[in-house]
């Protein structure tokens, strides 16, 4: 499978468009190129049963985020709190950067 770029990197801010979370907002903190996922802070909440070991002897239920499609996932912009699309073009010095195709501005 061949690597390709996504439109989202670690730290940018989405809004989700698809699922059961659709509407919520947040900050990514793990992106997953070869799967092309990504995982945003709470969003797809999902629950984890830990078997009581050394380490935990309580053991327990806990809830963590879960991986989503990166296509279920638009870049919000900072400015103006909108959904974007991302565009990428070579800037004066010839290295790649991201721009928001509705505003043409640099993210």
């Amino acid at each position: 499978m061949n690597k390709k770029k996504l439109h989202v990197k670690t730290g940018d801010t989405v809004k989700v468009i698809a699922g059961d979370d659709r509407g919520k907002t947040g900050r990514i903190t793990a992106v997953n190129i070869e799967k092309q996922r990504v995982t945003v802070e709470g969003i797809n909440m999902v629950t984890k049963h830990a078997k009581p070991s050394a380490k935990n002897p309580q053991g327990g239920i806990s809830k963590m985020e879960a991986p989503i499609h990166a296509s279920n996932v638009a870049l919000v912009d900072s400015k103006s709190g909108e959904t974007i699309k991302v565009g990428r073009r070579k800037n004066s010095e010839g290295k790649t950067e991201r721009y928001s195709k509705k505003s043409g501005e640099v993210i």
